[in-house]
């Protein structure tokens, strides 16, 4: 398959400590890549740095070709690489159909002030906006809520959310933030159901997790960090059995995990 995102010696340092140390790593078109690590390991660093969110001091990215280092968010968003966060953000008293109307702003290219002139292209956008924000809650299975405030949901549906804004812009790869931390189990198949149907419709997904079992079962392939060094990259069944990943990341319990799945 053909590199959608590329990733080339990205490099990352917080004072003395460097986070990310020259990782690089490509993902495929229609991929769903794993990205996995003990704390501290780089992970969410990488996220934050090829989505726009923190400045690099080396390295490059790439989206389907076109360069994204040193972009600012939007830009990265409206080129086709879109994110979710660890910690979910939505609007507690807007709709869920408004939460991701706002969400749609930032990518539609027609800003607070088109929008409060209410000119034609104002309203077309937010016509669309309003479409693509059912289509998407029917995707999350949330549409009886739509009118409602994103209050009422629970943890794990807000995670729902969460990806569903993401999704907002129609991008070309996502990449999820811990999609399944603090979820219960019956969420987190229901959160899988809906990654599969997305990626099912072409979206590229770029997973950081540390749910090993969720990761093993949906990924096609697992970029492992560790001291934010690559120390492995290849499909679940040679991850699970890496000696480099069992001693540096898992240890002990982690390993049977990997080896066997999680009970």
């Amino acid at each position: 398959m053909t590199a959608l995102l590329e990733v080339r010696g990205l490099t990352k340092r917080y004072l003395g400590l460097t986070a990310v140390d020259r990782v690089s790593f490509d993902v495929e078109a229609g991929a769903v890549v794993g990205l996995i690590g003990p704390n501290g390991s780089g992970k969410s660093t990488i996220v934050d740095c090829v989505s726009g969110f923190q400045a690099v001091d080396g390295g490059q990215w790439a989206l389907d070709g076109h360069v994204l280092t040193g972009l600012p968010t939007h830009r990265i968003a409206r080129a086709g690489l879109t994110r979710t966060f660890q910690a979910v953000r939505a609007y507690d008293e807007l709709s869920l159909l408004d939460n991701l109307r706002v969400a749609a702003q930032e990518s539609d290219g027609v800003g607070w002030l088109s929008s409060l002139a209410r000119g034609r292209r104002s309203r077309s956008a937010e016509a669309t906006a309003g479409a693509r924000a059912r289509e998407l809650l029917a995707t999350i299975e949330l549409t009886e809520y739509a009118e409602a405030p994103a209050a009422i949901l629970s943890y794990g549906q807000r995670k729902l959310l969460a990806i569903a804004a993401a999704m907002m812009a129609r991008p070309r790869l996502v990449v999820l933030d811990e999609p399944v931390a603090g979820v219960n189990p019956t969420m987190i198949r229901r959160i899988e159901q809906v990654l599969h149907r997305l990626n099912a419709e072409g979206v590229t997904l770029v997973i950081v997790e540390h749910n090993v079992d969720f990761i093993m079962s949906l990924c096609g392939r697992v970029v492992v960090l560790e001291a934010g060094r690559k120390i492995a990259d290849g499909p679940p069944s040679l991850i699970r059995n890496d000696p480099r990943v069992l001693a540096a990341y898992l240890g002990q319990r982690g390993a049977a995990e990997l080896r066997h799945g999680s009970p």
